[in-house]
């Protein structure tokens, strides 16, 4: 069995045993709340439980009711990709009744910030990320709801109120249902595997198919791949990015073998991500999910359109960053940096320089305007140190490809001239960047209003129909991963970087 695959079922059958003994236990702190200020005031070392004991000044908050309430509620953590023993412990204290209100309130407080604002701190994950977290006074809202009996309401409001959420949670319960009983075979390799073809590799296909939700587990397979197993595998392939042509290749493989506790532990880490984010984004918004290689672009909370990119190579990661789109610039030209220039461009000969409009310019070589510039037509400026732009690119091919990690950090967009024409028609200024592309030079067009352009990481999503699956090409989630206390995945194969154009 392949490490990734045994390592990942181990990781959903142990989350889902945990989640099922925290139900069936009951409160792990008894009842009783006959306890003097001092006692709690010396159990309380946590400063978060001490703020919220001092704005009650110092009096118990807990019943055998809202304890009991309390241990469901987290005992149903594994909805949320969260394992309950990350904030109820079984070593919790039963017999000394301050330190076990004092344990109820630091487990209460601890799983309300993990489903306001995430478990883990995106910023302590050794990446860069500059996206604004979510905000929760947590505390204040649990004195609420104790006091008005209505925690369970209070925890369920707490998490992203949005339908992508609900999808990925539901999606996830069933996987982890799916992986304690799938069948755990992995599927060999070899060649393309092509409609109405005979194989024994058919049946584990069919079986794996069936154990993620694909297929009725009683269809028959009988050595021949049928057209019901090749529509399965079509909606597989389309379910993760990949062009749904029934052929099973090494990259349908490579979906298939990681089977549904992958999936689920994809799905954790992408609901952590959606809970780092704060529930009110901008109306209007450029988001780019740099996982995917895509961006939705909003206007007044609706989504107007969405487009391929491309994005960062391993090794040339697209960072997580928030920026604000200020301008846009007609024929820009192209500042190399120090990078690319020490990397590639100096291994150049003075000839291929010249004949794609490289010069030097002030000491720094440039990309002169023009059909060869890698910028493209059109630059979309953004406010950011780490030098991250949208823009236009002379290699339009990239964008038919399912594979689009092929940048050296920026972000280059389909169409991208049509894109621009779209936001300077709603910022008012069409006229100006029509003219200054039409003078050939380069040339900023200031927009009216900046827009913010949000840079995010998402394996696992919802397309407004079906939740899609994307590889970790940049290995991020097991960073994740590790900090929602689930196991890393399997070992990544070595990038092998592609020959490509010198474009950012």
């Amino acid at each position: 069995m392949r490490a990734s695959k045994r390592a990942g079922k181990a990781l959903i059958l142990a989350l889902f045993s945990v989640a099922v003994a925290a139900c069936d236990r009951g409160s792990p702190f008894g009842s009783g709340n006959e306890i003097s200020a001092e006692s709690l005031e010396a159990q309380a070392k946590d400063p978060q439980v001490r703020a919220f004991y001092e704005a009650r000044q110092w009096q118990p908050a807990w019943d055998e009711d809202s304890e009991k309430a309390l241990t469901s509620i987290i005992g149903e953590a594994m909805a949320h990709g969260l394992k309950p023993s990350l904030f109820l412990k079984e070593d919790a204290p039963s017999d000394h009744k301050a330190a076990r209100e004092v344990a109820l309130t630091k487990a209460a407080l601890r799983y309300a910030d993990a489903l306001a604002r995430g478990y883990s701190d995106p910023a302590k994950l050794g990446r860069t990320y500059t996206i604004p977290r979510a905000k929760a006074d947590v505390a204040s809202g649990l004195a609420q709801a104790l006091q008005g009996r209505k925690v369970e309401a209070w925890f369920a409001s707490l998490v992203p109120q949005t339908d992508e959420y609900r999808a990925l949670s539901q999606a996830h319960q069933r996987l982890v249902q799916q992986a304690a009983k799938a069948d755990s075979a992995n599927i060999s390799e070899g060649e393309a595997l092509k409609p109405g073809a005979r194989d024994p590799r058919v049946a584990p296909i069919a079986a794996t198919l069936a154990a993620m939700g694909y297929l009725p587990e009683q269809v028959d397979p009988s050595g021949r791949y049928s057209p019901v197993l090749v529509a399965a595998v079509k909606a597989l392939q389309a379910d993760n990015g990949a062009k749904p042509d029934g052929i099973v290749g090494p990259a349908t493989l490579e979906a298939l073998n990681a089977g549904p506790a992958t999936r689920a532990r994809a799905l954790a880490v992408a609901m952590e991500r959606l809970r780092w984010l704060p529930r009110d984004p901008p109306g209007t918004r450029i988001d780019v999910n740099t996982g995917a290689a895509f961006l939705d672009y909003y206007r007044g909370g609706r989504l107007v359109d969405q487009r391929r990119v491309v994005v960062g190579e391993p090794g040339w990661e697209t960072p997580q960053l928030k920026s604000n789109m200020t301008e846009l610039v007609a024929n820009p030209m192209w500042r190399v940096p120090d990078s690319i220039l020490e990397d590639e461009l100096s291994k150049k000969s003075g000839a291929y320089l010249a004949a794609n409009g490289f010069e030097w310019r002030d000491g720094r070589l440039v990309q002169r305007s023009g059909d060869k510039n890698s910028l493209g037509r059109v630059k979309f400026d953004l406010d950011n140190k780490k030098a991250i732009y949208l823009h236009d690119t002379p290699a339009k091919a990239l964008f038919g490809q399912d594979e689009r990690h092929r940048s050296h950090g920026c972000i280059r967009v389909h169409d991208a001239l049509q894109f621009a024409a779209m936001l300077a028609s709603e910022s008012g200024v069409r006229d100006e960047l029509e003219k200054a592309l039409a003078e050939g030079d380069e040339g900023y067009v200031k927009l009216k209003g900046e827009i913010p352009v949000r840079l995010l990481y998402h394996t696992a999503f919802w397309d407004g129909a079906r939740i899609q699956f994307r590889p970790d090409v940049y290995g991020w989630d097991d960073d994740v991963a590790a900090a929602i206390g689930l196991v890393r995945g399997g070992p990544r194969k070595p990038h092998q970087r592609r020959p490509a154009d010198l474009g950012p």
